[in-house]
């Protein structure tokens, strides 16, 4: 049997977000629509019958007061503290920080577009990615603090674009992204109408290709659920020697880029 994926779809209403996982996605995916109080059976259940957790990006932010997102904490911290392996993308890489014990806070401003990022040490998440590439963002929300014991893997002008905490991952940027996808998430946007115009001029073929490399991070975290035990322990597991030697990087408030 092949690796199973339970996807926690965090968008409201109907989103490309199950679409493009499952096509990035070489696994068995089981959706569970968070924003829609869906969630997956405890992971100390007999129902718990998956090997990885991957949590999808969304429209509202991850401090807003909704049931749906406390009770996702609370399952997602249970879920850590087992040690199942776990993806967090845009939202998801927000949501894990702030469950356990990192800040995200308002940009006030949106980066929006492909943009460039470098890769901060070695991962196994990374395997195959330059030191610099290229991936579609979409939030106006950032990391501003990762959690404790957390390693910082990749960053920009904007501050943290992944890092690790335990057996969790956590990436700012939308590498399940296709070009469809960019331009529908850009038309969306309640945005200057010349800034959405520039943005949508950057959604070209040879940006696209350029973004496909940061699709690797799919492969390899599947790579990573097939190597990895869970065990029911309230430890968090510890980062592998490729990131403990790079060590904990703590994040700092980084003076927002202009538009």
């Amino acid at each position: 049997m092949g690796v199973r994926i339970a996807l926690l779809d965090a968008s409201v209403g109907n989103t490309p977000a199950e679409r493009n996982f499952r096509r990035v996605l070489d696994a068995e995916v089981t959706t569970f629509k968070l924003s829609e109080g869906q969630l997956p059976p405890p992971v100390t259940s007999r129902a718990w019958v998956y090997d990885g957790v991957v949590i999808s990006g969304s429209q509202i932010s991850v401090y807003d007061d909704n049931d749906w997102i406390h009770g996702a904490t609370e399952w997602f911290r249970r879920a850590q503290a087992a040690g199942v392996p776990t993806l967090g993308v845009c939202w998801g890489h927000q949501f894990i920080a702030q469950a356990v014990g990192g800040r995200v806070v308002d940009m006030h401003e949106y980066e929006l577009g492909y943009r460039t990022i470098t890769r901060v040490g070695d991962s196994p998440l990374f395997e195959g990615v330059p030191r610099r590439f290229t991936a579609f963002e979409t939030h106006s929300d950032r990391v501003a603090e990762v959690p404790p014991g957390a390693v910082t893997l990749a960053r920009n002008d904007f501050g943290v674009q992944a890092f690790r905490v335990g057996g969790s991952y956590g990436v700012q940027f939308h590498p399940e992204y296709d070009r469809e996808t960019a331009e529908w998430v850009t038309k969306n946007k309640e945005l200057p109408e010349e800034r959405i115009q520039h943005v949508l001029d950057g959604i070209n073929e040879n940006a696209v290709a350029d973004a496909n490399v940061s699709k690797a991070v799919f492969d390899n975290f599947v790579k990573i659920v097939t190597t990895t035990q869970p065990t029911q322990s309230d430890e968090w597991s510890e980062p592998t020697p490729s990131e403990s030697a790079l060590g904990s990087v703590p994040d700092q408030d980084f003076e927002e880029t202009g538009r």
